[in-house]
């Protein structure tokens, strides 16, 4: 008989207490990752974000260089919750760009083509930069457009044509 992955039942936890060995109405027990380094990392983009709102500043934070646990982790997904853009990216792996209720707070995952997370940042900027077309990808665009329309038709601009 064989086995298919799909019929092996597969049960996902995070490493640490089970939500069911954590005790109701207190702080969650910590093992290991930053402790009080939650606030920390809350504190450095408030400051981040007030950088960016006077100077224009941008900031990358790497999480995975940071001892943070799966405690920490869900600290800091229910501190900064959930904004209203979602990006999704396929560029060698999924990249999934979450904006935080904190506008200019853009939490990011990047995987490779098997899935797992290659890099886990804090991006504060307005728009993260991986989403911006540059001016060398736009020019190639332009360029393509116009062969796809035709050349007779790409040297008449559409506002100056008539119907």
């Amino acid at each position: 008989m064989t086995t298919r992955l799909s019929d092996i039942a597969v049960r996902i936890e995070a490493a640490g207490p089970a939500a069911s060995e954590l005790p109701q109405g207190g702080p969650a027990p910590r093992s290991g990752g930053l402790g009080g380094g939650v606030t920390a990392i809350l504190a450095e983009l408030a400051a981040r974000l007030e950088r960016l709102a006077t100077c224009g500043d941008t900031a990358l934070i790497d999480l995975r260089s940071l001892p943070i646990s799966p405690i920490d982790r869900i600290e800091l997904r229910e501190v900064l919750g959930q904004g209203e853009v979602t990006a999704t990216l396929d560029a060698q792996g999924a990249s999934t760009l979450r904006e935080t209720a904190f506008a200019g707070i853009w939490w990011i995952e990047h995987r490779d083509r098997d899935g797992k997370i290659t890099a886990e940042l804090f991006d504060v900027n307005l728009v993260p930069k991986i989403l911006a077309a540059t001016s060398g990808d736009v020019a190639i665009a332009a360029a393509a457009l116009r062969q796809r329309i035709g050349a007779s038709d790409a040297t008449t601009p559409v506002a100056s044509r008539s119907a």
